[in-house]
């Protein structure tokens, strides 16, 4: 019966005869199986995505090794620092059900597994290793490994380490204290989409509002108005902007008399207001989006000039090519609810700012001396970086006004940028973040989200920056700082390996030094060396001094084989920065090439 259930299964004859002949000597088996052995590996050289280096390797080898009780297996090893540290990376194995047979070559076996290693910039460059192995498959069983091992690739090639990231300048905001403090304080909030519940999370400025009440300033009167989305869920409500209306007064007045001991609901004028059905808001949010002025033109078409209700015009909205983007990036914001409190302060004088600061962080004086305004604005009385974190850190203690957290963040990210150690930069960067976060959600602005991004990439904080560029998006304004959200989003979706992503933000984010660059680099890692080289030309035209650009169209030449053109290029970019030279010799992009005159006449 077991000779008649072998051949049912019509296995090759010379396995047949391998599995009948019992198990034999481990040096003959390992001795037969890596003889003509062959291990590659996909992608070769290794190439790093975002933190991570997946790979898969094949291993095949002749079918006559197999026998009963053993296994034949591929020990796969990454040899980097210099061969001083090793890791193990996993084994191929060639046991019964983990391999094929190879369809190209008869009695050879093919195994596949994928594999992953993490991307550190000590593992570059590196050596994947292959070592063989036969071992019984009894338990405490005998192994033998083979004296030698092969290389199979080379890594890491890490495209990300490429990418082009310039920061925008960063300035404290400029105070300036006046003995009239009265003013009118207007809180945007937003709503989930078809409630018309508070939220306490981030992004409502539900935490600014109580803060304003408990400050305790003489109220005169409050505005509070709301409005819907044009989305099915928004609209079909018709009284939803009412409903958020009335929660929003009902909560004020509930926070008023419970926490207010100066205010009295009965003294305080209340004014309401319900956007229903209302295109105004979302006509103002597409003129200050990322949207072409064309397609802009398009949504005020269809809004002006298109015939029918209200919802036949949103769903003609659908139809548009980009509504994706309006219903990511402009419904949200509509979702919206305001409260505007009209209040006074007591007055204070200019010179008693400058003492009472100074005693207020020794301690010698109440928090309360001096207004918000007045103890920010002694912070640009002192040169020091650190005497100024000291003021703002008080400030936004003490307030929580979002033009202190914005200050304090700002002041952290100009100290991170001149820290040595990698550790503390990244220690600043993350505090810089939280500021910023903080700052932008009581005054939600894209420039104060785009600083939250920015602060959060940084710091290697990848999905809050994530979160914090979307917000930014969202909330739309400036074109200029709109493209540059877009640009520097687009460098963190190439960092973490969504080129896809990446390629869509850098359509949206506008002619720059940087967008050229990094198209460039993502157009020769899809093996459009013509469009890169293209792209590395553009930013050469805007600086024609810059020595990356050259370094790109030399990579772009090496992939496209052309040995001339790679060497040109390479020799004019360590020409105008000689520290290119050394980084050539350890690319991997150039590894046919390290041998070669060429080459090396380049690097003079």
């Amino acid at each position: 019966m077991r000779l008649f259930s072998i051949s049912k299964l019509r296995l090759p004859s010379l396995l047949l005869a391998g599995l009948l002949s019992g198990c034999a000597s481990l040096p003959k088996m390992l001795q037969d199986a890596e003889a003509g052995r062959h291990v590659r590996v996909e992608p070769a050289p290794l190439t790093a995505v975002g933190e991570v280096v997946p790979f898969e390797a094949t291993a095949k080898v002749a079918a006559k090794h197999l026998h009963k009780g053993a296994v034949y297996e591929v020990l796969l090893t990454y040899k980097y620092d210099h061969d001083l540290r090793l890791d193990t990376v996993g084994r191929i194995s060639f046991a019964q059900g983990e391999f094929t047979y190879d369809d190209s070559v008869k009695g050879r076996l093919v195994s596949r597994r994928r594999f992953t290693i993490p991307n550190t910039a000590r593992r570059s460059p590196g050596q994947l290793m292959a070592r063989g192995q036969v071992r019984e498959l009894k338990p405490h069983g005998k192994s033998l490994t083979a004296k030698t091992e092969t290389l199979v690739a080379r890594g890491i090639a890490d495209p990300a380490r490429r990418v082009v990231l310039e920061d925008t300048l960063l300035a404290l905001l400029p105070e300036q204290i006046s003995n009239v403090t009265s003013g009118t304080r207007i809180l945007p909030l937003y709503f989930d989409q078809g409630q018309w519940f508070i939220r306490s999370s981030l992004g409502t400025n539900i935490a600014a509002l109580e803060d304003l009440i408990d400050q305790n300033q003489h109220t005169q009167r409050v505005l509070i108005a709301a409005g819907h989305s044009p989305d099915s869920l928004d609209a079909h409500k018709p009284q939803l902007a009412s409903k958020r209306v009335k929660m929003l007064l009902y909560y004020y007045k509930q926070r008023v008399k419970g926490f207010s001991y100066l205010n009295k609901v009965e003294n305080i004028t209340f004014d309401t207001l319900a956007y229903r059905n209302s295109w105004e808001l979302l006509l103002n949010q597409v003129q200050h989006s990322v949207l072409k002025p064309a397609q802009q033109d398009s949504v005020v078409s269809i809004i002006n000039d298109t015939r029918g209700t209200f919802q036949q015009k949103e769903k003609a909205l659908h139809k548009l090519t980009y509504f994706d983007y309006l219903e990511d990036y402009i419904y949200p914001v509509l979702r919206w609810g305001t409260v505007a409190v009209t209040y006074t302060a007591p007055p204070r004088y200019d010179s008693e700012v400058y003492l009472l600061s100074k005693k207020i962080l020794e301690k010698e004086a109440d928090i309360d001396a001096l207004t918000p305004e007045e103890l920010r604005y002694s912070a640009q009385l002192t040169p020091l970086l650190a005497e100024k974190q000291r003021i703002y850190e008080l400030a936004a203690a003490s307030t929580a006004r979002w033009e202190a957290f914005y200050n304090l963040g700002t002041v952290l990210a100009l100290r991170a940028a001149k820290e040595v150690s990698p550790k503390v930069q990244q220690n600043f960067y993350h505090r810089a973040a939280v500021n910023f976060t903080l700052a932008a959600h009581r005054h939600p602005t894209a420039e104060l989200f785009y600083r939250a991004a920015s602060a959060h990439h940084h710091a290697q904080e990848r999905l809050e920056a994530l979160q914090d560029y979307d917000y930014a998006i969202k909330l739309g304004g400036e074109r200029g700082i709109l493209r540059k959200v877009f640009s520097d989003k687009a460098v963190l979706e190439m960092q973490v390996g969504q080129s896809d992503q990446a390629l869509t933000s850098l359509r949206l984010a506008g002619p720059s030094y940087q967008n050229y660059m990094n198209q460039g680099l993502l157009l020769v890692q899809r093996g459009a060396y013509d469009a890169a080289a293209a792209q590395y030309r553009l930013a050469l035209d805007l600086r024609p001094l810059a020595a990356d650009p050259h370094y790109g169209l030399a990579v772009a030449a090496a992939r496209r084989h052309d040995e001339a053109g790679m060497a040109n290029e390479l020799h004019q970019a360590v020409r105008l920065n000689h520290d290119l030279a050394t980084q050539a010799t350890e690319d991997l992009e150039f590894e046919d090439y390290v041998q070669a005159k060429a080459f090396r006449e380049a690097l003079k």
